[in-house]
């Protein structure tokens, strides 16, 4: 392959078969299991990144499970996203994210810096629950609750919600390890987002202490509120909104 190929047809790696396909990629009947909770302000400060402002030490985890989405299949994903500001605009930080997929996973570090790891994410109803649940190896890290569809909510005020901005670091090493390559803020939007339902109730959460996905390292302090969404999306691809490595 003569080197003007090689720029011409590289997108992801490998280099003649990448992990995923080029988005915009498209999800239908995604289902958000969300837990907001009160937690350790000062956990808070110590790993969201400046120029993101922490607003109210508050976390929301989320369990979202994904039956149909183009280029990435079906799977299923848990992490920790906190509730932030950039230049006066709130929005949330993707802080941890667990999957148990291959192609999400390198598409969604590679592409957007999403901080995805493998894991055993589960979200399922059993009889009039709700129930999410997060494993690494045989170790259950995150256990959740719901009273299934116990009061509607109001489809407008969820959708406004899901509009708002997120963000993302994206760190790319040097190949000899000297350092990153890449260190950017990432902001992205969910488009073309349609709420085919939403329904709150009463919810539960337990964190577990593991070395390599500390999730409990943001405390559940107490839980102020419990919502379950469908819904069809477009994730939107993202724009580099401050470079850490730019010189001045």
């Amino acid at each position: 392959m003569k080197t003007d190929d090689v720029a011409k047809n590289a997108f992801a790696m490998p280099l003649t078969s990448p992990s995923y396909p080029k988005g915009p990629y498209r999800f239908h009947n995604r289902e958000f299991f969300t837990i907001t909770y009160r937690t350790d302000p000062e956990a808070l400060r110590k790993v969201v990144p400046e120029p993101l402002e922490v607003t109210e030490p508050i976390v929301k985890y989320e369990f979202i499970r994904m039956p149909d989405s183009t280029g990435f299949g079906d799977y299923t994903e848990s992490g920790q996203v906190i509730p932030v500001s950039f230049q006066g605009r709130k929005g949330g930080y993707v802080h941890a994210m667990f999957l148990n997929d291959d192609s999400p996973i390198a598409g969604g570090r590679e592409i957007w810096g999403f901080p995805k790891k493998l894991a055993e994410p589960k979200l399922t109803v059993e009889k009039d629950t709700l129930v999410g649940s997060l494993n690494v190896g045989s170790v259950q890290i995150a256990s959740a609750t719901m009273g299934y569809k116990h009061r509607e909510m109001d489809r407008e005020k969820v959708l406004e919600s899901l509009s708002a901005p997120s963000w993302l670091l994206k760190i790319i090493p040097h190949a000899d390890c000297s350092g990153p390559r890449i260190c950017e803020l990432v902001e992205y939007y969910l488009e073309d987002v349609t709420v085919k339902g939403a329904w709150e109730g009463p919810g539960a959460l337990e964190l577990h202490e593991h070395a390599l996905a500390p999730v409990a390292q943001l405390p559940v302090l107490e839980i102020l509120s419990t919502t379950h969404v469908l819904t069809d999306l477009t994730l939107g691809l993202g724009k580099v909104v401050y470079d850490y490595l730019k010189t001045e």
